[in-house]
């Protein structure tokens, strides 16, 4: 075929006069050559092809901006139907489903901390008899407001519910309770970030989402740099173990990662006022699992890949849904059970947790233990099947 499309460009290009003129055969020449080399990267005719698909599986299925049946916790002193037909009706709204009930508020707030639950009820003591007397009893909800977005639309459906929760409880002798002002109040608690400022949810997720694209993307070039430029046999004859290789690959661009990360926590401090109520030593340390996690699948990535253009296709190609899955840009449990099995798999949706509740909540070591583990199994797999493949390539 080749030889055949060399004919035609020199039969196409024959004599001067028609070398001058726009000759199709020179086009159609050229275009099969071109098409031939596409069919023979097949990394790249595969992502031409596969990115689409993963972006329209993942905004047509996965991604949800209203998620519903959010976690939540139940406290109750009232042992009264009233209190049981509010708990009803907030989960008749689909927003929340109550998975705990803890027997005391400390219990309730470390669920909240290490993030297994967005929503604590506290339904006081003689919530019924207060209510039938006509006191307007205190119902007490809290909420983690870490990330506005998820929980907005839960908290407009919860405002709602003082005026319609009892509508069919208080009938007959209890109909007067009816009308405005609701038979009961409602004491809303946005915890962690009261205000619903957005850039408190944004900016500490940036740290992972710029460290998952710089970290990845440097790594994957640095071994198929060396071997377009034909170093890399130099290094296979070198009695280096593949080990060595990968951290002294590796450690350098840990470094630059803390000094992004540096840049990031000024930016934020100094731009945004987002908090600092952890721990730092704490949370170098996370960041540092997150960025070896990340920088294995660099290596990984620069094994696979024979030159630059395929070490960039397949860093997006892990970055795409990295971004998407893990909660950054959109609520993590507004996703269906797929796509966040999915997302549980990737570094960036634990350390994503991690970091914001380390600014925002104060979490310490215990608090982030869940979070922790999955990054360093993640890490094993990552570091095991790069050197997998760095001695397929010393063979």
């Amino acid at each position: 075929m080749n030889s055949g499309v060399n004919a035609a460009l020199k039969g196409a290009g024959a004599g001067s006069t028609a070398h001058q003129r726009f000759s199709w055969a020179r086009v159609w020449a050229i275009f099969v050559k071109e098409f031939q080399q596409m069919l023979r990267d097949r990394l790249t005719f595969a992502m031409a092809v596969g990115v689409p698909i993963i972006q329209l599986i993942l905004f047509g299925y996965a991604i949800n901006t209203d998620p519903k049946s959010l976690p939540m916790a139940v406290i109750s002193h009232d042992t009264g139907v009233m209190g049981r037909s509010v708990l009803g009706a907030m989960q008749q709204t689909g927003y929340f489903n109550v998975v705990a009930s803890p027997a005391s508020e400390r219990e309730a707030d470390e669920l909240m901390e290490r993030g297994e639950v967005q929503f604590i009820v506290v339904i006081p003591e003689g919530f019924t008899r207060r209510l039938i007397r006509g006191e307007r009893p205190t119902l007490l909800v809290q909420a983690d407001a870490t990330d506005p977005a998820a929980a907005g639309n839960a908290i407009a459906a919860l405002l709602q519910l003082r005026d319609t929760a009892l509508s069919h409880d208080l009938v007959g002798p209890l109909a007067a309770l009816q009308p405005r002002p609701a038979p009961f109040d409602l004491r809303l608690q946005k915890r962690y970030n009261p205000e619903g400022l957005s850039r408190y949810n944004i900016v500490p997720g940036l740290i992972g989402t710029i460290l998952t694209m710089t970290l990845v993307m440097l790594t994957s070039l640095a071994m198929t740099r060396e071997r377009e430029r034909g170093t890399m046999e130099n290094l296979l004859a070198t009695p280096v173990r593949p080990a060595e290789v990968m951290l002294g690959k590796i450690l350098p661009y840990v470094l630059i990662g803390y000094v992004q990360l540096t840049v990031i926590m000024l930016a934020a401090w100094a731009l945004f006022e987002v908090p600092m109520l952890g721990s730092v030593p704490l949370l170098l340390g996370m960041i540092g699992v997150f960025m070896l996690a990340n920088l294995g699948v660099g290596f990984t990535f620069s094994t696979l890949a024979r030159n630059q253009l395929q070490a960039m296709q397949m860093t997006f190609f892990f970055f795409l849904p990295s971004i998407l899955l893990s909660g950054f840009m959109f609520p993590f449990r507004g996703m269906p059970v797929w796509a966040q099995h999915l997302g549980e798999l990737l570094p960036l949706t634990h350390f994503l947790r991690i970091v914001r509740a380390i600014l925002l909540k104060g979490s310490g070591a215990q608090e982030l233990l869940p979070e922790l583990w999955p990054m360093l199994a993640f890490l094993a797999a990552a570091a095991l099947l790069g050197l997998a493949r760095y001695r397929q390539t010393l063979d």
